[in-house]
């Protein structure tokens, strides 16, 4: 059967902005789940100047202790649940001229049960070009562990929208500290190294 999440979020920051504070958002310590995020491939296409991008993040394995510790026919079954991270692997095509980023993640862990798949685009807003519109949609799915099926996923849908609200909360924090750092160095620049000498 599977769940699904749907989000949809206007951040008020320029698109470019925006995608350079996704591309840094983790790991931090807003979100310690996420252990690192490392690029594994990286090309621009000369003809489009689409840059795609290969990542994989390594993340704490969040299944409550409870449900990796029980034995039995169905638990054997999930043995593959005591695992201590698991690994989500992202690609994504960012195009500077229709300014606009595509990103599709899936999880590389568990795939003999369970199935985890986002896609996700960034892009101008159309109400106002200095802000930028994001719109996600993932969907868990988790088979052949019986009864188990339906706890694993609720447990997982939960995760996944906490996962994003979080993941919005670094993007906007990010994009918070970089306006910030713009607007000091904006009137830093009024400034001469003479005039804050003598303020001094």
């Amino acid at each position: 059967m599977g769940v699904t999440v749907d989000v949809h979020e206007v951040f008020k920051y320029p698109f470019e902005q925006v995608v350079a504070s996704f591309l840094r958002k983790y790991p931090n310590p807003m979100d310690k789940n996420v252990i690192s995020v490392k690029i594994v491939e990286e090309k621009r296409d000369v003809s489009t100047g689409i840059i795609y991008r290969k990542r994989i993040a390594v993340c704490q394995n969040v299944v409550p202790e409870m449900l990796r510790k029980h034995s039995g026919d169905c638990w054997k079954k999930v043995n593959i649940l005591k695992v201590p991270n698991i690994q989500l692997e992202e690609e994504s095509w960012f195009d500077p001229q229709e300014r606009n980023m595509a990103i599709r993640s899936h999880c590389l862990t568990w795939t003999q049960y369970a199935s985890m798949k986002e896609e996700s685009v960034f892009r101008e807003s159309v109400e106002n070009p200095n802000w930028t519109e994001f719109i996600q949609k993932g969907k868990i799915s988790i088979t052949g562990v019986g009864f188990l099926n339906c706890v694993l996923e609720t447990f997982a849908s939960t995760f996944l929208r906490q996962g994003a609200q979080k993941g919005r909360r670094c993007v906007d924090f990010c994009s918070k500290i970089v306006s910030w750092t713009q607007h000091i160095q904006r009137q830093c620049s009024k400034y001469t190294f003479s005039d804050l000498v003598l303020a001094a």
